[in-house]
């Protein structure tokens, strides 16, 4: 990474800084104070700093630079991404019986421990500078929740005034936080002493309302944390279903959904220049609307190129905020093929850095929602209209592949399953979501469509990514209704209805059995991945109809 004087770097987009209207970001509270909060032994408490004076800041910290695009590039250090065996919940009256205690991701802290750790991270914070930002989640005013975010590192400022939507300044002067997220990276714990795992940490308290982050720069814990908040409090206190998902909207105002996990494509396919984004990531379901909970998009920037994705290429300008990248030689430009400190290189950005949102960000009930899934065994079609039963299926499975390369140990593609694309998030039992997501499709006669953005003509190393523009069309056409009146035939495995024909995509595609040269190495692997999917839903299987469990999928044998 090159490194550059503050001076020099201060002067290169200083004309970019100046055009951002202060006031869309909200103003220093002068008065203001988190004396109450037991901060009130920090050196300097700074609120609601617009993002200038947060990247000024963080250069004069020496902790970043401006990249040739005017974005703000940092490094988040030991974790480049979350650590789920280090997120853990407070296990007290509030929640002892509402979390689903899972053992992988929803782990019990010790109440007792939470606040005696809260404490030794203020005192850290002692004689320090802290940043501080006023912020609301959920853009339907109607479940909008006030979080106060402080941060030790100015740039953990910038990404939560990236990621949460933006107050005015006038609820900025009435502000009341219902929740407040505490990120102190530099804050080390020590396991014996503070009951955690090892020294990082994300812990939440729901009786408190208070979200710890400590250990870690990686910003995610920030925005995860609260997300994980809202699909606690959204399906039980307000009857909203809360979705792992991005959503867009067409100029007929007709509202589509793409679940999925990371790298299948979320971010990049709601990004889509005829359609409004309301949201990348997390989204709720209303009994009108659909919303997002956030003011920003954390994507995945690894091999990112003009071509592929120009909205998300043309965010990245001064006020988005790139984690973890590499620059070549001598320059300030990102090099976006190098992954040699992670895979996961990221960028936020507030969502106005994506033209033509919607605004506000929320959409009507959708017509369509797609599962995505990055099928790195080639199996799966790669589009698929599903059934009610299937698409209940899919959604508690919620199934992608991790490739060889993107995690240390990994030689050859894993099936992964997240059940409704979110796993981690989910403090309910994952039927919960299920069973709102199935009565909302039922009520609404929703089009639900399964698409493979994984690999074709063989698995990963032998057979090819399926094109982008081939999925884009596919997702094009059920949009505009062009697929309403083609034929479906079932593939015998998983009985996954494919089109016989889509326009702007070779037939010989469409059934992935057609793209192996070799058929029977294909039924093999059709028939290993469809084991899979058997033994991950036997922890499901109590909670799941006939209807559910009609639409397993069929290990059988070719002669």
């Amino acid at each position: 990474m090159t490194n550059f004087a503050p001076s020099q770097l201060l002067n290169v987009h200083i004309e970019q800084a100046q055009t951002i209207n202060m006031n869309e970001y909200g103003r220093r509270a002068e008065k203001a104070s988190i004396a109450d909060f037991g901060l009130g032994k920090v050196r300097n408490a700074y609120w609601n700093l617009d993002p200038a004076e947060l990247v000024e800041d963080t250069i004069i910290q020496g902790q970043g630079f401006l990249t040739d695009t005017g974005a703000l590039a940092i490094d988040t250090g030991e974790f480049t991404g979350r650590s789920p065996k280090d997120k853990f919940i407070v296990k007290d009256a509030t929640t002892e019986n509402t979390v689903w205690w899972d053992g992988s991701f929803n782990t019990p802290f010790d109440a007792d421990k939470f606040e005696p750790l809260m404490n030794r991270m203020k005192a850290y914070l002692q004689e320090k500078d802290v940043y501080v930002r006023d912020c609301i989640a959920c853009a339907d005013p109607n479940y909008s929740m006030n979080i106060r975010v402080i941060t030790e590192y100015p740039w953990s400022n910038i990404f939560a005034n990236n990621m949460f939507i933006r107050p005015t300044n006038e609820q900025i002067d009435n502000f009341d936080p219902e929740w407040t997220v505490l990120c102190v990276p530099g804050f080390h714990a020590d396991p014996e002493i503070d009951g955690t795992r090892q020294h990082n940490f994300s812990i939440l308290d729901f009786t408190r309302k208070i979200a710890l982050v400590g250990g870690s720069g990686y910003t995610g814990e920030i925005k995860k944390g609260i997300f994980t908040v809202l699909n606690y409090v959204l399906p039980q206190d307000k009857n909203v279903l809360s979705m792992h998902c991005s959503a867009n909207i067409g100029k007929d105002g007709d509202t589509a959904i793409f679940f999925g996990l990371s790298g299948t494509g979320k971010t990049t396919l709601s990004a889509d220049p005829d359609r409004a984004l309301i949201g990348d990531d997390e989204h709720g379901w209303t009994e009108n609307t659909v919303f997002n909970f956030e003011g920003g998009c954390y994507a995945k920037c690894i091999d990112l190129t003009e071509e592929k994705e120009p909205q998300i290429w043309s965010a990245i300008k001064f006020g988005a905020l790139l984690e973890n990248i590499e620059t070549f030689d001598g320059t300030s430009t990102v090099n976006f093929e190098d992954s040699s400190k992670t895979e996961n290189t990221r960028v936020s950005y507030p969502i106005d850095h994506i033209p033509g949102i919607a605004k506000p960000s929320v959409g009507g009930i959708p017509q369509n929602i797609f599962f995505l899934t990055a099928d790195a065994f080639g199996v799966l079609p790669p589009i698929s209209k599903l059934t009610p039963g299937q698409a209940m299926y899919h959604f508690i499975s919620g199934y992608t592949a991790k490739v060889a390369g993107t995690e240390a140990g990994i030689t050859e593609p894993v099936t992964t399953f997240s059940a409704c694309f979110g796993a981690p998030f989910l403090p309910l039992h994952p039927t919960k979501y299920a069973e709102m997501l199935g009565e909302k499709m039922k009520k609404h006669n929703v089009n639900i469509w399964l698409v493979n953005t994984g690999w074709s003509g063989g698995e990963y190393g032998t057979g090819s990514r399926i094109k982008l523009k081939y999925t884009r069309a596919m997702i094009t056409a059920i949009l505009n209704g062009e697929l309403e009146n083609i034929s479906f035939t079932p593939d015998e495995v998983f009985g996954l209805p494919m089109p016989e024909s889509c326009p702007n995509v070779p037939t010989e595609i469409l059934n992935p059995r057609n793209t192996w040269s070799d058929k029977d190495a294909y039924d093999q692997k059709a028939n290993k991945l469809a084991a899979s999917f058997v033994k991950n839903f036997e922890a499901f299987e109590l909670y799941a109809n006939a209807e559910i469990m009609a639409a397993a999928p069929k290990v059988t044998q070719h002669s």
